[in-house]
């Protein structure tokens, strides 16, 4: 890989990791780790208001990182790939870890 592409693959992972770095983000991205959810199951899992909820989504969906589908009346939210329910998974074992001061491995 050369190094623009180096450059900017650093440069999208970034911008993933900053996207993910809000609290309300991340808690929908949580929440859709386990499964597609429409507005009102995300917001009830995010604790957000519902318009919060909404603008947030529109920044996922922008960025590539959730799917839409309609079911009838309902848009129906999902993550668009394994990696970004693995990165999720992840950033909440590290915070397991530095909460509960549990033991390092690999």
């Amino acid at each position: 890989m050369h190094e623009h592409a180096a450059g900017e693959r650093l440069e999208v992972a970034a911008a993933v990791l900053a996207l993910l770095a809000d609290r309300t983000r991340l808690a929908l991205l949580v929440r859709l780790a386990q499964g597609e959810a429409d507005v009102t199951t995300l917001t009830e899992a995010s604790g957000a208001a519902r318009p919060s909820v909404s603008q947030h989504l529109a920044k996922l969906r922008l960025a590539g990182l959730v799917a839409t589908r309609k079911e009838g009346r309902r848009i129906v939210y999902s993550l668009r790939h394994g990696h970004l329910r693995r990165l999720v998974g992840e950033a909440l074992n590290v915070a397991d870890h530095q909460i509960g001061a549990l033991p390092p491995h690999d």
